[in-house]
C-alpha cells in the first residue's frame, strides 16, 4: 500500500519562504509523476506544481517564478520550495503521486501566510 508522508507546512509572513517535503513508500512500481496541489477555504483543489519521472515540470501561473519543485526518483521524494509567499498562497497543500493510472494523496499540510 502506497503511503505519502508530508512535512514542512506552517505559518509565515508575506514575503517569507517555506519548503514542503513529501516521501512515498510502499510501491515497487515506477512513479510517473509527483506534484503538489492546494485547496484554499471555499475553493476547489488546484494544481500548484508537478514534475514527471523524466524531470519535466509545470506550474500554476500564480506561482511561476516563486515556487520550485524538485524530486529524487530514487527516494520517491518530492520537495516544493516556496519563496515570496503571498496571503493568497494560504491553504492546505497536498502531495500527489501518480503510479500507472492511480493517484495517491498525502494527508495535507497547512500553509498560512499572514502578518
Amino acid at each position: 500500500q502506497v503511503q505519502l508522508v508530508e512535512s514542512g507546512g506552517g505559518l509565515v509572513q508575506p514575503g517569507g519562504s517555506l519548503r514542503l517535503s513529501c516521501a512515498a513508500s510502499g510501491s515497487r512500481f515506477s512513479i510517473n509523476a509527483m506534484g503538489w496541489y492546494r485547496q484554499a477555504p471555499g475553493k476547489q483543489r488546484e494544481l500548484v506544481a508537478r514534475i514527471t519521472g523524466g524531470g519535466s515540470t509545470n506550474y500554476a501561473d500564480s506561482v511561476k517564478g516563486r515556487f520550485t519543485i524538485s524530486s529524487d526518483n530514487a527516494k520517491h521524494a518530492v520537495d516544493l520550495q516556496m519563496n515570496s509567499l503571498k496571503a493568497e498562497d494560504t491553504g492546505v497543500y497536498y502531495c500527489n503521486v501518480k503510479i500507472s493510472i492511480i493517484d495517491y494523496w498525502g494527508q495535507g499540510t497547512q500553509v498560512t501566510v499572514s502578518s
